[in-house]
């Protein structure tokens, strides 16, 4: 008797886990759907990004000459990160009743006696940063990390160079809207 009720929690279990999976399935083929577009500066500067968070399209309106080169790369950068935010946003929200759905069902800890709760040991996920390296933080490159070898060749320095000034608005402009 405790053998088949064992039996048939078990294939209650099994059937709940090709339930989960066949969810799976479907949100991740939605998931794989998912954009977000944020534009910003007055709509000027407009970044659509895929449901990983990257850069898939990104348009200038035809007034962008009005802004210098470094708020161009700024508003780009900006509106990067509300794009990447909404498609995580929606992202989370479609994964939602899967989370409820995997909450519902045992733990293995739960039908097997002495088996280990593995849920609770993975280690929590570091913040990734969403700010650019800064200059003295020797953690942001591999390079700043190693050590000079003692016969390494010393870094190239230029003296014939010419300097250019990233704030200056350009002359012209690109206007192109499929840049």
């Amino acid at each position: 008797m405790v053998n088949e009720n064992a039996r048939a929690e078990m294939m209650s279990v099994l059937g709940d886990v090709r339930e989960q999976l066949r969810t799976i399935g479907q949100l991740q083929q939605e998931r794989a759907r998912l954009t977000a577009t944020a534009s910003v500066r007055n709509k000027r500067v407009t970044v659509t990004v895929n449901a990983d968070g990257v850069v898939i399209e990104t348009k200038f309106s035809s007034d962008i000459d009005d802004l210098g080169y470094g708020e161009i790369a700024r508003a780009v950068t900006e509106a990067a990160k509300q794009a990447a935010a909404e498609v995580a946003r929606r992202g989370s929200e479609l994964l939602a009743p899967l989370q409820d759905q995997r909450s519902r069902l045992p733990k293995l800890s739960d039908l097997i006696e002495d088996m280990p709760d593995f849920a609770s040991q993975i280690p929590t996920p570091p913040t990734v940063p969403t700010s650019p390296p800064t200059g003295d933080d020797s953690t942001n490159s591999a390079a700043a990390q190693a050590e000079p070898d003692e016969g390494a060749t010393p870094a190239l320095e230029f003296s014939d160079v010419e300097s250019h000034d990233h704030e200056r608005k350009p002359a012209h402009g690109v206007t192109e809207s499929s840049w």
